[in-house]
């Protein structure tokens, strides 16, 4: 097995209620799951290349939930990437190089009916996963915000988590609300929806802190 090793920080916005059934095993809000997940790259390899500083989004829709499959996935990879580099990231992206149900990318690929030619773009993406803030603009691709969720009485920021021992993405997340706007294939348009913030760290084997 290929090694590999990602850590940074990551923002997903996606259409379902605040909270988001599916981290709890149950269907999605409105039937369908569409989203845009933004990772910043801190540290990462992929075998002897170093992926240091970079950033890649997935764009993704399903006409149901997830499990039922037939999804349709936008790649898109910093445009600073070099060749190998883009190669690299395009592999964990697409699941490759993983064990089976060990990542997000792994498990989402194998509900892909259509994974669209990758897109080379330029991130501009600021995320404080404690303050529960994001900013991302892939000019031409997807902008897209974060915001905490606020107490429709008080006004006040409300603050909630939610904690995966056993995920396959990350083990701790802050939630809050996200808007988003895509062009191309997969045209998206989210507006005050469920999103999350977290710290990222993963292998081919999975989320390394419980892999």
């Amino acid at each position: 097995m290929t090694k590999w090793e990602i850590k940074g920080r990551e923002f997903v916005n996606c259409n379902c209620a605040y909270g988001c059934p599916c981290q709890f095993n149950s269907l999605p809000t409105h039937g369908d799951c569409k989203a845009v997940m933004v990772f910043q790259v801190d540290e990462g390899h992929h075998r002897d290349i170093r992926l240091d500083g970079l950033a890649f989004a997935m764009i993704v829709a399903w006409p149901g939930p997830i499990h039922e499959g037939r999804g349709q996935l936008v790649p898109v990879v910093d445009e600073r990437a070099s060749p190998e580099q883009r190669e690299a990231m395009l592999r964990i992206i697409n699941g490759q190089d993983t064990e089976p149900g060990a990542t997000v990318f792994q498990v989402f690929a194998t509900t892909m009916e259509k994974v669209h030619d990758p897109v080379f773009g330029k991130f501009n993406f600021d995320v404080d996963a404690g303050a529960r803030k994001a900013q991302v603009s892939i000019p031409g691709v997807a902008d897209a915000r974060g915001e905490p969720i606020v107490n429709p009485v008080t006004g006040n920021t409300h603050r909630a988590r939610i904690n995966l021992p056993n995920g396959f993405e990350y083990d701790l997340c802050e939630v809050g609300r996200g808007w988003a706007e895509t062009q191309g294939p997969v045209a998206l348009s989210l507006a005050d929806s469920h999103a999350y913030f977290a710290s990222f760290h993963i292998t081919e084997s999975g989320v390394a802190n419980h892999a």
